[in-house]
């Protein structure tokens, strides 16, 4: 079920090749032109400046997701991914009339205490965790890697954590972490449910806005679709989220590094000339 990190890097659609990280100072821009364009993410949302717009609903935002078999969940000593293999879909609200997108993967991005971790903040409040259901579009386009950084190629579904009561969908994913400590771990899961990662089954309420990849290479035409109400998880399965490393097993430590995967979000972008709508009032 382990391998080693190389092949996990490469299940990963190859995004970027060369090494990055989320060190202080680190300048992205200079391996990857793309972060420094002026539709980056993520972004503060400011929510009185966005803008309801009523036609978001006037086809509803649908999201077709089918139970996943031998879903893999994979350390990247970056963050954490799942791999979705079923055909899960969404279309409608702000996107390309008659246009699919796939389901790719979900990926995590916390903090190592609760008031930050998130990438994208509200009002200038961060949640503990965001969680991303990275999309393609299968009408236009026949993989992810196509679809990268080409308008209307890619739809990243974020929503923010909380920590309250225990999230059962979540289980299977925080049951086997302690099998995924180290970067280059990864495991088979026999099944997953991303239907357990949706708010409320009409998803209403929800902001889009136009912005980028939120690691390298940073690419732009991504439309982000953030929801409003967040998702639950229990203080004992944001800690097991905080057991996972940053580092091979056995690796030496860099001076004064703990080794732990954690802080790996991308501080926010300025708006710029962006407009972001609300589908709610």
């Amino acid at each position: 079920e382990d391998s080693n990190s190389s092949m996990a890097d490469d299940r990963i659609a190859g995004w970027s090749e060369q090494e990055w990280g989320y060190e202080e100072g680190v300048e992205w821009g200079l391996l990857f032109p793309q972060a420094n364009g002026d539709y980056q993410s993520p972004i503060n949302l400011n929510s009185r400046e966005a803008f309801y717009d009523p036609t978001l609903l006037q086809t509803r935002l649908t999201s077709t997701y089918i139970m996943c078999r031998d879903c893999e969940v994979i350390n990247d000593g970056r963050t954490l991914h799942i791999m979705l293999k079923s055909k899960s879909v969404v279309t409608g609200g702000p996107l390309p009339s008659q246009h699919e997108y796939e389901l790719h993967e979900v990926r995590f991005h916390w903090g190592k205490e609760n008031q930050r971790g998130s990438e994208h903040t509200v009002n200038f409040k961060a949640f503990p965790m965001e969680l991303q259901l990275i999309h393609w579009n299968s009408t236009l386009f026949s993989s992810i890697e196509e679809a990268l950084g080409h308008k209307h190629g890619v739809l990243i579904v974020a929503l923010f954590v909380q920590i309250g009561k225990e999230h059962q969908g979540l289980r299977a994913i925080t049951d086997v972490l302690q099998d995924l400590q180290y970067k280059g771990k990864m495991k088979t899961i026999p099944c997953f449910n991303p239907n357990t990662l949706l708010p409320d089954p009409l998803l209403r309420d929800y902001w889009v806005y136009e912005g980028s990849l939120t690691a390298p290479p940073c690419s732009e035409n991504v439309t982000w679709i953030l929801y409003r109400y967040p998702l639950t998880i229990s203080q004992v399965q944001m800690e097991e989220f905080r057991r996972l490393r940053s580092h091979e097993k056995g690796v030496e430590l860099m001076e004064g590094s703990d080794g732990l995967l954690g802080d790996n979000f991308r501080p926010t972008q300025p708006l710029n000339d962006r407009v972001i709508r609300a589908a709610f009032q």
